[in-house]
């Protein structure tokens, strides 16, 4: 498939992104919830989530360890990279060397407009997510992103203004705990 082909071209190239996301989780029998932010990637493996709204949740990701930090509770949930089942994890895919063929399996590919809808299962029976579907534009950037998971749950992210290989501090991707808040160490 041509337009995958031309995602994994535009992605494995890149060695840092940068781009504004609106982030809507539903899961089943409750409301939508919609946050916002940035979205920094690095490779290997590195991310982090700046959110303006909720103002001052972080998620960070050293390619070891994923750090969450809600300010409301004023708590940082540690887990190992390999074991979350968090729902932004799906993304990491874009931080390596991304193969469709390798990662996803049954795609079902359409029109949308000037982008292409492209609908794939997870290769892996133990990934957090049962279905992703991306749109994808003319340039082959990912413009959003559903992601549904074991549960029913949906987490949808819209992408603007991305911009490829912006100049990113390594400081970035160290987490560094807010003065007061409890780390708690999370298990899978």
């Amino acid at each position: 498939m041509d337009v995958l082909r031309g995602v994994e071209h535009r992605y494995n190239r890149a060695q840092t992104v940068e781009v504004l996301f609106e982030q809507t989780f539903t899961a089943p029998r409750r409301g939508p919830k919609t946050e916002r932010g940035e979205l920094f990637l690095r490779k290997p493996g590195r991310m982090r989530w700046q959110y303006t709204t909720p103002a001052g949740k972080l998620f960070v990701s050293d390619g070891k360890y994923i750090y969450l930090y809600t300010p409301g509770t004023q708590r940082v949930e540690r887990s190992k990279v390999k074991e979350t089942d968090d729902m932004r994890a799906p993304l990491a895919f874009l931080l390596g060397k991304l193969d469709f063929q390798r990662d996803f399996k049954r795609f079902v590919s359409r029109p949308r407009g000037p982008d292409f809808l492209i609908a794939a299962e997870p290769r892996s029976n133990r990934a957090p997510f049962s279905q992703v579907e991306f749109r994808v534009g003319p340039a082959f950037e990912i413009r959003e992103l559903e992601i549904t998971g074991q549960d029913n749950s949906v987490m949808q992210f819209r992408f603007q203004d991305e911009k490829l290989n912006p100049p990113l501090s390594e400081a970035l991707f160290r987490f560094e705990a807010p003065a007061g808040a409890e780390t708690v160490e999370e298990m899978p």
